[in-house]
């Protein structure tokens, strides 16, 4: 095996992700628990132990700059190995031989799937761990079930496949098999150009926690995902640089108090104030970000001391034009929405953040969902868990 200066065979991580998918489209790009899922197929191979790079392998742009950001290097798949009937095993065995031709040679392979959105990096460490030390040759994720299982017979009748149908036994009692996940595969890369497949030599498997085994490969699995992701994922800290926020619905509760004369009053919070004064003081950049043409706006933000650009229509071209004025990456942007029309810009930052009583595709698409609602502390909420960091 090539071997690292400290001994150790070298690894790669490897990440197919093409542009093209038929039930989801652009589908290595949705985003579970606010992160594309190939960005969170590159973090968690990123956090796993005895991975020396991470290398995402693809034919899409966009796919490729998302990959980037996240920490990964890309690897350009040709076009006759990106179609729909191209297998995973030659976008691998491509990225291999491109790495070579730079000059980097890897001994060991971990095959992480972008569709897979909880990819568990403790275990892929335990795969990597258990090829690089020889105790196999090839490992795969798996979870441990005691089902019984069954399939239609010729005549359409029932037949057991893993058990007696006579013979019940308890749970307790019986031995588990495993069910194979699709998160990662780790091989000898030797091993794999000989054999052109994951299996090989002595085989593994490792067990995964079992809320981490969902596959996307429709859209009823990507919700599913989403709604997982907001169980389980809930950062108590949003590093980023720059805060920007909608108005109606995040620094208010959404109503307002019409006037005979038309004119419109709203409830703030004055929490939601102090917090901005903490943010300003801290010296992090703020932009309030509104659809509405309101002079309410304006005053709450020339009161808040705050900038705000106000009647838009587009809030991802302003966005982006504000982060590139501020020389601020995306990625190290917050923004807080609580509606539809957020969505576009909620989509390009690093951190898409909900209120509490946000619509339910934007708290789908946020990373974070604040315990607050709108008017009622949730910029504040924001603001002291971008300061903890």
């Amino acid at each position: 095996m090539q071997q690292t200066d400290k001994g150790a065979p070298r690894t790669v991580a490897i990440i197919p992700a093409r542009g093209g998918s038929k039930q989801i489209p652009r589908k290595n790009l949705e985003r579970v628990g606010g992160v594309p899922l190939v960005a969170r197929a590159v973090h968690a191979a990123t956090a796993a132990a005895g991975i020396d790079a991470v290398v995402v392998s693809t034919d899409d742009d966009e796919i490729a700059a998302v990959a980037e950001a996240a920490g990964a290097r890309i690897v350009r798949r040709p076009a006759e190995l990106s179609g729909d009937t191209a297998s995973s095993e030659a976008a691998i065995l491509h990225a291999l031989d491109e790495l070579e031709r730079r000059g980097e040679s890897f001994a060991v392979v971990a095959f992480v799937q972008a569709t897979s959105p909880f990819v568990p990096s403790v275990e892929l460490s335990a795969a990597v761990e258990a090829v690089r030390e020889g105790t196999a040759d090839s490992a795969f994720a798996a979870v441990a079930t005691y089902g019984f299982l069954w399939r239609t017979g010729p005549e359409g009748e029932a037949e057991a496949l893993n058990h007696d149908a006579s013979h019940r036994p308890r749970r307790q009692d019986r031995e588990p098999h495993h069910l194979e996940t699709g998160a990662f595969y780790v091989f000898r890369a030797d091993g794999f150009r000989r054999s052109r497949h994951r299996f090989f030599g002595r085989t593994r498997i490792i067990a995964v926690p079992e809320w981490s085994a969902i596959e996307i490969d429709d859209a009823e699995q990507l919700a599913a995902a989403r709604a997982l992701a907001a169980l389980r994922e809930t950062p108590a800290r949003i590093p980023v640089r720059a805060v920007v926020t909608d108005f109606d619905g995040v620094h208010t509760d959404d109503t307002a108090i019409v006037d005979a004369d038309g004119g419109e009053r709203v409830r703030v919070s004055r929490e939601d104030g102090m917090g901005v004064a903490l943010l300003r003081r801290a010296g992090v950049p703020m932009l309030i970000l509104s659809t509405e043409v309101n002079p309410v706006v304006r005053a709450r933000a020339d009161k808040l001391r705050v900038p705000v650009l106000h009647g838009i229509d587009d809030k991802e071209d302003a966005l982006r034009r504000w982060a590139q004025e501020q020389g601020m990456p995306l990625a190290d942007i917050a923004y807080l929405g609580n509606d539809v029309n957020d969505l576009p810009a909620m989509r390009i930052v690093g951190w898409p953040v909900a209120v509490a009583d946000a619509h339910p595709l934007v708290r789908a698409e946020a990373r974070v969902v604040l315990h607050r609602r709108g008017g009622d502390g949730a910029v504040r909420e924001l603001v002291e868990r971008v300061l903890s960091s």
